[in-house]
């Protein structure tokens, strides 16, 4: 028995410009953090041939090409086309909620993979053959940020550059700026939930055709994300918590799918009772809101009484970790 333990994330500045339909004309930046809330991928050897599969579904087949989960399907082709193999997935949080959970679990499985042939490769190799599966093979139109955030752990920030490479460096912040930042960034369950690449077709698609509304909003929230690492890295959260305003302003007007009606007065309150700053996390459309706190019992009262649940956290430095092997 294989487990291993692959963090979700939260994007701090720069958000959708982790698009190769954007970053292959103009770069991309984001900053993201590992947080403490995971995605956990078992793998077993069984007696009996073929695939067990385990995650929201269960699949019990015979040969690879019955396997209908496009992720388990593609990385069973790489790494065991042979069966005898029981895999099961669980997750702290439900899927499309915006925390990174796809990217997630295609480098949970693929670390499994990997360590069941007795394999190691970096963590950036694991977030390239996580985004080479997802972008590349299944031609999905999501960005990168997610695979190399649970691949690598901690608060990075990614340059990705036109010709597809990425710069990982860490965030560099004092101990009181990342105490600060576990203490007043809270998170708040919106109860909807979305499919991320019907969110960031539209983005996808009008970023292809170099639409100048959509190119000037990127490459804005690209500048947003450069300010907030200068913010975060000189400690000052308040003007963090300003840009996080900002950002939030420019994603609402990328696309109609982002926000609702429901989610903006959500929005609203929490900014009314505590809150600096907000948005919601991922693509957008459902989802986790993310607060940044200067009252946070304050914010706590006002969103339990509107019946939100907070998904409380800490930040994960680790990345990707094998937890178990038997």
């Amino acid at each position: 028995m294989i487990i291993t333990r692959t963090p979700l994330r939260i994007s701090l500045g720069g958000g959708g410009t982790d698009l190769p339909s954007f970053y292959e004309q103009a770069g991309g930046f984001i900053i993201a953090a590992a947080i403490s809330r995971y995605i956990y991928i078992g793998i077993n050897r069984m007696f009996e041939p073929g695939y067990f599969l385990k995650y929201s579904g269960v699949e019990n087949v015979r040969a690879l090409h019955e396997v209908k989960h496009p992720i388990f399907r593609e990385v069973l082709s790489r790494h065991d086309g042979q069966g005898h193999i029981e895999i099961a997935s669980l997750a702290d949080v439900p899927a499309g909620t915006g925390l990174g959970s796809s990217g997630a679990f295609t480098v949970g499985l693929l670390k499994a993979m990997y360590e069941h042939k007795r394999q190691h490769p970096s963590a950036e190799a694991l977030a390239q053959e996580a985004c080479d599966i997802e972008i590349n093979v299944l031609r999905r139109a999501v960005g990168k940020q997610d695979q190399y955030i649970a691949a690598v752990g901690g608060l990075t920030c990614f340059d990705f550059r036109p010709d597809g490479s990425v710069e990982i460096k860490p965030l560099v912040l004092s101990t009181d700026t990342l105490i600060d930042l576990e203490s007043n960034l809270l998170m708040f369950f919106t109860g909807y939930s979305r499919d991320a690449d019907r969110v960031l077709s539209d983005q996808h698609e009008r970023s292809l055709c170099a639409e100048t509304s959509m190119m000037q909003n990127l490459q804005f929230v690209k500048q947003l994300g450069l300010a907030a690492r200068a913010a975060l890295e000189s400690g000052d959260t308040r003007q963090y918590a300003a840009l996080m305003r900002e950002h939030w302003a420019h994603k609402q007007a990328r696309s109609c799918g982002i926000t609702s009606g429901p989610i903006n007065d959500l929005h609203a309150l929490g900014m009314a009772n505590g809150a600096l700053g907000g948005k919601l996390v991922g693509a957008g459309g459902g989802g986790y809101l993310l607060f940044y706190a200067e009252d946070p019992v304050r914010l706590r009262r006002a969103m339990g009484r509107a019946g939100l649940n907070e998904l409380r956290f800490r930040f994960d430095h680790d990345g990707a970790v094998v937890m178990a092997r038997d």
